[in-house]
């Protein structure tokens, strides 16, 4: 009899839990139709409560205008939040509002700051973005060698673009500058993002 309390107990504990799933997913049904409207009424709850999925949709919401007025400034209130809790895509999207002064001050420290956490986390769009600004001097002091590690590993995760910015990066350096690139690429993903510099 103790056993079968401690399951209902259980199944009462986790009710809620499977609610809040199900109104989440509905959000992502509605977003996926284009139905920004309901999308923003089911997310908005979570993403006040604190819910990093939900802050970080709501701040895609309004950095691309779907269901609000577009809003860089609040896009970026809701990047942070989610940022700050770890999402990787937000830290990515808040790094692409500070390089671009999107909502903030253009400011390339912290979009740099923000990349690399993401990216420490395996985030192709943000392995890419470090490629850009180290080969561009964005925020650090220009680096093809480095530019070309980070463009090497955003391709070997899957970003496109990547590939077209290694070769156009390797094309500026010399034969032992991307034998460099490439080992640092290789242990930078062997240590798992941690030793990148």
């Amino acid at each position: 009899m103790l056993k079968f309390l401690r399951c209902v107990v259980v199944a009462l504990m986790l009710m809620p839990t499977i609610g809040a799933a199900q109104d989440f997913q509905a959000g992502l049904a509605a977003y996926d139709t284009g139905d920004y409207a309901t999308a923003l009424s089911e997310w908005r709850p979570f993403a006040e409560q604190g819910y990093a999925p939900a802050q970080f949709n709501l701040g895609l919401m309004y950095d691309n205008g779907q269901g609000v007025l577009q809003d860089y400034a609040e896009a970026v209130k809701w990047y942070r939040l989610a940022a700050e809790q770890g999402n990787a895509q937000a830290q990515s999207n808040l790094a692409f509002m500070y390089g671009n002064g999107q909502g903030v001050l253009q400011d390339y420290a912290e979009a740099m700051r923000w990349n690399r956490l993401a990216a420490g986390q395996g985030n192709a769009q943000a392995q890419y973005n470090l490629g850009v600004m180290y080969a561009n001097g964005q925020g650090v002091v220009q680096s093809y060698v480095i530019a070309h590690m980070w463009f090497n590993i955003a391709a070997a995760n899957g970003d496109r673009k990547a590939f077209e910015k290694r070769d156009l990066t390797a094309s500026r350096m010399t034969a032992e500058a991307i034998v460099e690139a490439q080992q640092r690429a290789s242990v930078c993903m062997n240590s798992g993002y941690q030793d990148c510099d």
